[in-house]
């Protein structure tokens, strides 16, 4: 199961990216890296789950920039290398093997896929201060479509999406000859923030 959270953190990324709000005049502003936050959520299955625990992946951004506009755009890129397992109640040697198999050749394969990158191609308002961004997110050297529901309060934009690690050519994690595995859905859950 430590494994398998791996997989998740690349996701995250993802939502980082779709943190804007279209208006009349175009406004490029860099994506706050020190006020934004990006959160990976992997879980388990299996009949033996209970005996596993769910992995919570912090996903710190590089880069990122939002064009505020009629026609807004939002740019994320992501170190695969610099995801950390958080996962709170697991012991730091537990956390270092989990983070081991997370960045390694059989999850996110860091050292060959340094970068995730989120790249939007459509922005659609879906209520007062809401919007679904639709892009392309490259993960694990492969990019697929992933759509990202975005809300804006006080300064923030926070939201969430969900991935399949498949998708990207990742094989969810699985031990104990397949009684406890991680889902191959991962759940991406942001708050951003843009500098002014």
């Amino acid at each position: 199961m430590r494994d398998s959270y791996l997989q998740v953190a690349a996701t995250f990324f993802l939502l980082n990216l779709s943190s804007f709000a279209p208006s009349a005049h175009a406004q490029q502003h860099a994506i706050d890296v020190q006020k934004s936050k990006l959160t990976v959520r992997v879980y388990k299955s299996g009949l033996f789950s209970a005996f596993a625990h769910d992995h919570e992946i912090a996903a710190p951004a590089l880069r990122g920039s939002a064009e505020i506009s009629d026609h807004a755009s939002v740019k994320l890129e992501v170190d695969a290398r610099a995801l950390q397992v958080v996962d709170p109640d697991t012991s730091e040697k537990d956390r270092g093997e989990i983070q081991k198999t997370m960045l390694g050749p059989d999850v996110l394969d860091s050292e060959r896929f340094h970068e995730i990158v989120f790249q939007s191609t459509t922005v659609e308002q879906n209520g007062a201060e809401r919007w679904v961004v639709h892009g392309n997110l490259t993960l694990h050297g492969q990019s697929q479509p992933v759509t990202v529901d975005v809300v804006h309060q006080a300064d923030h934009y926070t939201g969430r999406a969900t991935i399949k690690q498949s998708n990207f050519g990742i094989k969810p994690v699985r031990i104990a000859g397949g009684t406890v595995k991680v889902k191959d859905e991962v759940r991406i859950e942001f708050d951003v923030q843009l500098a002014p």
